[in-house]
């Protein structure tokens, strides 16, 4: 019986270290991710499109979905911004909310939040869905679905 329970307690504190290990973890992803999307927003904010596609993985699978249209691939993500954002005033003043970023696996993370433009003249905003991938330590998003709320 005194071997049953010394196993039973080897198993359970196995199971916390493991827990806890994946919580130390979790919280390091949700940390990286987050960077991710504070580069972003920074670099959206200063103008930068190129910057702020630096958050995606430089990838032809990279998919980027809304509305409608389906846009594949970094640079014609890239391409798409850069027609619809001519200027500063375009852009606007960028700024994302109620972040829920759950990590799924070690090389993965789903990214649930708001997304808000300040303009002069309108404040377009909705909601978005990403998919975070690792490539070694960099975490880059490979899909992207966002809407637009209608006004």
């Amino acid at each position: 019986m005194h071997r049953i329970n010394s196993v039973l307690v080897v198993l359970a504190l196995s199971a916390c270290i493991a827990a806890c290990d994946r919580t130390k973890n979790g919280d390091q992803v949700i940390a990286a991710v987050r960077s991710v999307m504070e580069a972003q927003q920074a670099a959206w904010n200063r103008g930068d499109i190129e910057g702020f596609m630096d958050g995606y993985e430089r990838a032809d699978t990279t998919m980027f979905v809304s509305g409608d249209e389906v846009t594949r691939g970094w640079q014609t993500v890239l391409d798409r911004y850069k027609t619809r954002y001519t200027s500063r005033e375009q852009m606007g003043t960028l700024s994302f909310s109620e972040l829920e970023i759950k990590p799924v696996s070690p090389g993965l993370a789903v990214v649930d939040g708001r997304w808000r433009l300040a303009r002069t003249n309108d404040s377009p905003h909705g909601r978005f869905t990403l998919l975070f991938r690792r490539n070694n330590n960099d975490w880059r998003i490979i899909h992207d679905t966002t809407t637009s709320a209608t006004p």
